[in-house]
C-alpha cells in the first residue's frame, strides 16, 4: 500500500515538473514571437540603447553604431523573410562548396563588422564589447545544445 502511494506521489510530482517545462518553453516561444514583431529600426534602436548603457557611448558613437545595427537588422529581416518564403519549397541538399561559400561570406561579414566597431569604440569600450560578444556567443551555443537535447522542443 505504501509503495502504491509513493508511486502515485512520484507520478504527480513528475507531471508537475513536465507541466512547468512546457510553460517555460511556451513563454520563451512567446518572447521570440514578440521580438519578431519589431521592425528593424526598433531592433537597432534597442540594441544601440543597450550598448550605450553597457559601454557608455558618446552621442556620435551612438549614431554610428545605430547605423551599423540598423543595417544588420535589415539584413537579418530580409534573410528571415526569404527563409519564410522558401520554407515550404523542397530544398536540394547543400553541396560542400555552397556550405563553404556561405560560411566564408558569414565570416567576412563578421570581420567587417568587428573592424567597424573597432574604429568607433575606444580601447576600453572595445574590450567590454568583446566580452559582451563572447558572453552572447556562449549563451547561443548553450541554447543550441539545450535545443538539441530536446529541452525547448515542447510548447
Amino acid at each position: 500500500m505504501k509503495k502504491i502511494i509513493l508511486i502515485a506521489i512520484a507520478l504527480i510530482g513528475l507531471q508537475g515538473v513536465a507541466q512547468e517545462n512546457r510553460k517555460e518553453g511556451k513563454r520563451n516561444h512567446d518572447r521570440h514571437e514578440q521580438k519578431m514583431d519589431l521592425t528593424p529600426e526598433q531592433i537597432a534602436t534597442l540594441k544601440t540603447k543597450k550598448m550605450t548603457l553597457a559601454l557608455d557611448l558618446t552621442a556620435s558613437q551612438q549614431s554610428e553604431i545605430q547605423a551599423i545595427n540598423l543595417e544588420k537588422a535589415n539584413k537579418r529581416k530580409a534573410k528571415m523573410e526569404e527563409r519564410k518564403a522558401n520554407k515550404d519549397k523542397e530544398k536540394p541538399k547543400m553541396t560542400s562548396e555552397a556550405r563553404y561559400n556561405m560560411q566564408i561570406a558569414m565570416l567576412d561579414a563578421q570581420i567587417a563588422e568587428k573592424a567597424k566597431f573597432r574604429n568607433i569604440l575606444n580601447e576600453d569600450q572595445y574590450k567590454k564589447f568583446e566580452k559582451m560578444q563572447m558572453k552572447m556567443k556562449k549563451r547561443g551555443k548553450q541554447h543550441k545544445q539545450d535545443k538539441n537535447k530536446g529541452k525547448h522542443r515542447n510548447g
